[in-house]
């Protein structure tokens, strides 16, 4: 497993697993519950897994479709 996107923001990373399943590719949230752990969520990010040979193509899918990016 390759990680392809790491974040401390829940929302951004459930849009990353549902952005790769309409793809075609099959990610994993990692780090779920390690905020309970560490107490506040955010000190600790979550991580978003697919397989070795769909991390480039997952890279890509994520980059073209995020919507915090700017066009300008």
């Amino acid at each position: 497993m390759q990680e392809v996107l790491r974040t401390g923001d829940p929302v951004r990373a459930s849009w990353a697993i549902a952005t790769l399943a309409d793809a075609g590719i099959k990610g994993v949230l990692a780090d779920l519950n390690t905020h309970m752990l560490e107490g506040t969520g955010i000190a600790i990010p979550r991580r978003v897994l697919t397989t070795s040979e769909d991390a480039s193509r997952a890279r890509w899918v994520l980059e073209s479709n995020d919507p915090m990016k700017s066009d300008s």
